[in-house]
């Protein structure tokens, strides 16, 4: 399979968007929103069709995705020698440029007859250097400088192999240099508010908010701020990398954020020190929404009406700031760092009190305790399954708490 990038969108160019399992369809969505065709779901990925520009977009754009890959080879295998001639055939000089190494670095592979993944992983090394050091004329591959990753995925039999474009994972924003205890991963803050259906109209409140991941996530898509605009990306060390194409993404994305925009976001935590990095965190992001690059250090902290107001507060306190309908949308101790299970489910008994103080709000919590409605003390309208990083958890909302 050739793979080429041209000025408009070709049928051999074919991307994949890794997201947390359960977060499949806000980043469909998001994709869609952005122009492109989703050509296939799949489970914690989405494939689309894309030109050029619609990488550089992709990779500043997307709030869900935690990775963004390009497909290189797919074909049918189920032995070592289809497999290292599959890898082969590919025009990997075309995309990875002299001077470059090469890692393998993900291996996975479900109901097929290559099962080693170790075994895969060296298969699929040697017949991708084989074929850079015969068209480069070289007898092995750099070490060190720039080194290309690859990800192969096999799937009943069918493989697909991927370059990364995106260097440290796309939940890496730039905002959050110090994470707090047990922090929501960035990609997952976002995709429960989608999955919730916030709008920037309606009040948000996150009762444990910790470093604040979930109201500046609601920040960031409130001031339509691509949440990765100022960060680098490994497309740069690839041969097709365009530098004035990628520097006219990043205006064009920059052009549409209103930082004017007056949001009702709210956060509390009992912790001193979370508050603390919270408003920090709210500081970088502020400035990745401007198109710069986070400062580091210590800030004072913003005096700002659209800034998401974040205060030390126990949620037993915490009183609706509007009369109107909002949502509760929050990520409460899990007990596995922070106390312990039975604190955790304390915790979860003491939040029915939501229920009086915010009337006609909506209520959002991520949780890994599959019994939560248990110890909160009420069945949840929907609940779905979504992953933390590498923590399975669940997303249980209710309509009004």
């Amino acid at each position: 399979m050739e793979t080429s990038f041209s000025a408009s969108r070709t049928p051999d160019t074919t991307l994949v968007a890794l997201c947390a399992v359960g977060a499949e369809k806000p980043l469909s969505n998001e994709l869609r929103k952005l122009g492109f065709s989703v050509i296939a779901g799949g489970f914690g990925k989405a494939r689309f069709h894309s030109d050029l520009a619609g990488v550089y977009r992709a990779l500043m754009s997307l709030r869900t995705a935690d990775r963004l890959l390009l497909e290189i080879a797919a074909f049918p295998s189920d032995n070592f020698d289809t497999l290292f001639e599959g890898v082969h055939s590919a025009s990997w000089e075309d995309v990875i440029p002299a001077g470059a190494g090469i890692r393998v670095c993900k291996v996975r592979t479900n109901r097929s007859k290559l099962t080693a993944e170790t075994s895969i992983q060296a298969m699929v090394h040697k017949a991708v250097a084989t074929r850079l050091c015969e068209k480069q004329k070289i007898n092995r591959l750099p070490e060190t400088g720039f080194i290309a990753e690859i990800r192969v995925y096999i799937e009943k039999d069918h493989v697909s192999v991927s370059l990364d474009l995106s260097g440290e994972p796309l939940f890496k924003r730039g905002y959050r240099t110090e994470g707090g205890i047990a922090p929501l991963r960035e990609t997952t803050a976002a995709a429960v508010l989608l999955l919730a259906n916030w709008r920037r109209k309606f009040p948000l409140y996150d009762p444990f908010c910790g470093s604040g991941t979930i109201a500046i996530e609601a920040a960031l898509y409130a001031w339509d701020a691509a949440p990765c605009m100022t960060r680098t990306f490994a497309i740069s060390g690839l041969a097709f990398h365009n530098e004035v194409l990628e520097k006219r993404t990043r205006e064009e994305l920059l052009a549409k954020v209103d930082v004017n925009r007056v949001i009702r976001v709210y956060g509390s935590d009992e912790d001193a020190r979370s508050v603390s990095i919270a408003k920090s965190n709210i500081n970088r992001a502020y400035e990745i929404a401007l198109g710069r690059k986070p400062s580091t250090g210590v800030q004072p902290e913003l005096k700002l009406p659209f800034a998401p107001n974040i205060k030390m507060m126990s949620m037993k306190h915490a009183v609706a700031p509007d009369k109107e309908a909002g949502f509760i949308i929050t990520n409460p101790p899990y007990g596995r760092r922070l106390g312990g299970k039975t604190e955790a489910r304390v915790i979860y008994g003491g939040m029915a009190g939501l229920m009086t103080r915010f009337p006609q709000w909506q209520l959002g919590v991520v949780s890994d305790e599959p019994g939560f409605e248990a110890f909160f003390g009420r069945k949840a309208d929907s609940c779905k399954e979504i992953t933390n990083g590498s923590i399975p958890s669940y997303f249980f909302q209710y309509d009004k708490v």
